[in-house]
């Protein structure tokens, strides 16, 4: 599981922190990516989701945006 997120983006701030509660009940890997930072390398995830941010990736694709549906994750992490 991959949050986009960028500096600065109160909205982004909230899914980082619900998101790591939420994965410490799922064995899965999570990572944190700031758009921004990585432009230079994957400029594609700044041109697909910048505007959109915070999104959630479930394996590479997009899952959620603007805010954690929580129920939802939880259903689809279980399976």
């Amino acid at each position: 599981m991959t949050l986009l997120t960028r500096q600065g983006c109160p909205m982004c701030d909230r899914a980082g922190d619900e998101l790591a509660t939420l994965v410490l009940d799922f064995p899965v890997d999570y990572q944190v990516i700031d758009v921004d930072e990585v432009a230079g390398e994957r400029p594609e995830l700044r041109a697909e989701y910048g505007d959109r941010l915070p999104v959630i990736l479930l394996d590479g694709a997009e899952h959620s945006y603007w805010e954690v549906d929580a129920a939802r994750l939880r259903a689809d992490l279980n399976g």
